[in-house]
């Protein structure tokens, strides 16, 4: 039903604002943005063990990694077996109050995160095993 008059009648709009579409995507990229978990890259491949709960580690913590092959990283450098006590006695001096986090892959031998955990122990460290939480 048109109840206009011919002279009265409106031409459809011939131009687009896109302003209106420019908000909506940036409130969407705000909102993904805040939504997105941010999960902190180490740099060493480690599978890690998964666990029913779980704490956040920070820059207060002394980062030790065991490969499946082997390696040692500590705080992210590639640490041979022999200066590991020295490696980790050189953070202990940064970060005195630091606590260890042993991040040894699943598939890694148990004697090389045993070894890491006597210098530990041996230097005095609290000492925490990193895992994955599992999803129920």
């Amino acid at each position: 039903m048109d109840f206009r008059e011919d002279e009265n009648k409106m031409e459809p709009l011939t131009m687009f604002s896109q302003s209106s579409l420019t908000d909506i995507v940036l409130l969407l990229l705000i909102f993904f943005l805040l939504t997105s978990s941010f999960v902190t890259n180490f740099g060493i491949k480690v599978n890690i063990p998964e666990a029913e709960t779980g704490a956040q580690t920070d820059s207060q913590f002394i980062n030790v990694a065991v490969t499946k092959d082997g390696e040692f990283f500590v705080n992210g450098e590639l640490t041979g077996k022999g200066m590991l006590a020295s490696s980790l006695q050189e953070a202990k001096n940064e970060n005195p109050e630091g606590t260890l986090v042993l991040r040894a892959d699943k598939d890694a031998i148990v004697d090389n995160a045993v070894r890491v955990m006597n210098v530990a122990k041996a230097l005095q460290l609290n000492i925490v095993m990193a895992t994955e939480q599992t999803s129920q």
